[in-house]
């Protein structure tokens, strides 16, 4: 049992739809499995506009079932990673993770979440590939576009994602940068010259 991608659901909540897509990772679910992990999701729709997209990841690492959980939503994506006994446990904390953060940024957040509809990326944009090496193990690469933005919003983004650094194209220059947590827990930016 290797990668595999089940075909995505569509939950429709009156005019609202979340399009779930799901990427298992040597594991199978049961479909009743799946149908709970949809609707715990579907809770999450309240706070966004039409064509929001949401990646489910399911793997194992020994005993422990791990779930990411990536959506999409006006150019900002949202994740939680969550490892426990059972998906069905991980999904509910999954979703707590992701309502916390949207609830905790609700001011920043609320201009965009309610004007803009999804950006059209696709939720495979954030898909991990690994790959082995002898010293250092697992490596994760990610390849995504870069989206134009102020420095505020990379921030408000890297705190969202729960990374430690964030690359983007920096709106007013155009230039590629990298804002940082600093240990002092301010932030520093780093500014590219070509």
């Amino acid at each position: 049992m290797g990668v595999e991608e089940i075909s995505p659901a569509i939950l429709k909540k009156g005019e609202k739809t979340m399009k779930i897509n799901f990427l298992l990772r040597h594991v199978a679910i049961d479909d009743k499995t799946k149908t709970i992990i949809e609707k715990k999701i579907a809770k999450l729709d309240k706070f966004f506009e039409s064509d929001k997209e949401a990646l489910v990841t399911l793997r194992k690492a020994g005993d422990t079932e791990i779930l990411e959980l990536t959506i999409h939503s006006v150019g900002m994506i949202f994740r939680s990673e969550v490892k426990s006994e059972s998906f069905l446990h991980a999904i509910d904390i999954a979703v707590d993770i992701i309502e916390r953060q949207i609830r905790k940024n609700k001011t920043k957040l609320a201009r965009k979440l309610r004007s803009t509809a999804f950006d059209k990326t696709s939720a495979s944009d954030d898909i991990a590939e690994p790959v082995e090496e002898e010293q250092h193990g697992e490596i994760r690469v990610k390849e995504f576009a870069l989206k134009p933005m102020p420095v505020e919003e990379a921030i408000l983004q890297m705190n969202l994602l729960g990374h430690s650094f964030f690359v983007f194209e920096d709106q007013a220059t155009s230039k590629i940068c990298v804002t940082y947590k600093r240990d002092d827990g301010e932030y520093g930016l780093i500014v590219t010259n070509k």
